[in-house]
């Protein structure tokens, strides 16, 4: 399993995860998509506007693999702001390659590409995470 080195460990002052430290002994967990409700709770809203500004920050348009990054936090993006980059799509495949649908992102996220500083990372605990 590929770690994204420098890539947030998770959302800073909450207990949003966005990236796993290891591999699941049992396997990948499966990246299911998840309905966004209207009445989600702004701060689920905020973790999911966070891990697309990190995905942003990070990769760019360009195609990167899933790796360490967490399931449950692509499944509140993936067939949305977040598509599977390879045909056939293996949803439980830490080598799975994804891309940021950038027109979907800019619409369900413009606070993320309005206002790039809006979300700062704290890089102190990233390194321990990796430790």
């Amino acid at each position: 399993m590929l770690k994204h080195r420098g890539f947030p460990s998770r959302l800073p002052g909450t207990d949003f995860q966005f990236t796993i430290r290891r591999a699941n002994k049992q396997g990948p967990t499966k990246i299911i998509r998840r309905e966004r409700f209207r009445d989600r709770a702004a701060v689920d809203r905020r973790a999911d506007a966070g891990f697309m500004a990190a995905l942003w920050n990070h990769f760019g348009e360009e195609p990167f693999e899933r790796g360490n990054l967490d399931a449950g936090r692509l499944s509140w993006l993936i067939g949305r702001e977040v598509v599977f980059a390879t045909d056939p799509a293996d949803p439980a495949d830490y080598d799975q390659l994804l891309q940021i649908d950038v027109a979907r992102a800019r619409v369900a996220f413009p606070e993320v590409f309005e206002d790039p500083e809006s979300f700062t990372w704290d890089d102190e605990d990233d390194e321990e995470d990796w430790a």
